[in-house]
């Protein structure tokens, strides 16, 4: 398997270094906590909003540190959950007088780093607290976690939050903000093809010419079923099935609708598959408020994409409309 990779050791500390390269007037490196943050953080006038989580989903997370998203970023290897330690210290170097706000999906590894790092910063005397993200329709417990897991969906609460706090909101307002946007966020994926990470340099897992993974996790985790290719039109009937029925979203809604590609798939396809989701949700009654279309949370190199509805409210969409910066402009 071909791939631009010098040290695989390496993979994930100069990946950072790049970023931190591009964006030199915004964005500071800490190389050692594998660490992007504001240039500017921590403010005064703010909380802090961290993500913690393993490397492979970028542009999540390290790729959209900036003013109304998150203010800093600590991943892990590849889709390993960042050390304690990284996360302590990403806290405490990030700490405001409002405190730290850590999000995090829920994984297992992801959820005992941020939650010992939280106990550490806090017996020193900070202010945080942790947001668990749990958007994923397809499984209730799969190979990293126990609950539902946390995917795309992730971009909404964190772009919420972000704006919640750039507007001065305190900590417990982000955390109120944080869970009524994931409780109304729903999300389901289908694999084409496996990815293949660096250090393996080989498929994760292996798919026929002719099979995909319905409801596959952004690990390369098994989904609800290995079945047989279909059209474009008849995967998104299912996997739109899956998420509107999961909450469920009734005609009358107003939505944020996302096709968010995992990483090897081309921008074209995507909107193949939103055209039909959105005709899909027309037909249902329900009203496409907000849409968003490229890659918010891939899985290295794999070919599929995974689709996510947001019920919205005066409040939620306010706060998605809000004006945003990052390295990359995924919102």
């Amino acid at each position: 398997m071909k791939k631009f990779v010098n040290d695989p050791k390496n993979f994930v500390p100069e990946m950072l270094e790049g970023i931190a390269r591009a964006n030199p007037d915004t964005l500071r490196y800490v190389p050692e906590y594998n660490l992007i943050m504001r240039a500017d953080a921590p403010r005064e006038d703010k909380v802090s909003i961290v993500q913690g989580s393993g490397s492979g989903h970028e542009p999540a997370h390290v790729m959209v540190v900036g003013r109304g998203m998150l203010d800093g970023a600590c991943p892990g290897d590849v889709f390993a959950a960042p050390p304690m330690d990284y996360v302590y210290e990403t806290t405490k170097l990030l700490a405001s007088p409002k405190g730290v706000l850590l999000l995090v999906n829920n994984y297992t590894g992801d959820r005992m780093a941020c939650d010992m790092g939280r106990e550490m910063a806090e017996s020193e005397g900070v202010k945080v607290q942790v947001l668990t993200i749990d958007d994923d329709v397809a499984v209730k417990d799969s190979l990293y976690t126990v609950g539902r897991r946390g995917v795309a969906g992730n971009f909404f609460v964190m772009k919420a939050v972000g704006a919640a706090s750039e507007e001065g909101a305190d900590l417990d307002e982000l955390v109120r903000i944080g869970q009524k946007v994931n409780s109304v966020t729903r999300t389901m994926g289908v694999a084409l093809t496996a990815c293949t990470p660096p250090a393996k340099g080989s498929p994760l897992f292996e798919l026929g010419p002719d099979e995909i993974e319905f409801g596959v996790g952004i690990h390369g985790e098994p989904g609800r079923e290995r079945r047989k290719l279909d059209s474009a039109d008849n995967i998104v009937d299912e996997m739109l099935d899956a998420v509107a029925s999961d909450l469920p979203y009734d005609s009358g809604d107003r939505v944020a609708l996302m096709v968010n590609g995992l990483g090897g798939t081309p921008i074209s396809e995507l909107y193949i598959l939103f055209r039909r989701a959105h005709q899909r949700l027309e037909e249902r009654g329900i009203s496409v408020g907000r849409s968003y279309v490229n890659e918010y949370c891939t899985s290295l190199d794999m070919a599929g994409a995974s689709l996510t509805l947001v019920r919205l409210d005066d409040e939620i969409e306010r706060l998605l409309a809000a004006p945003a910066e990052a390295a990359v402009r995924v919102f």
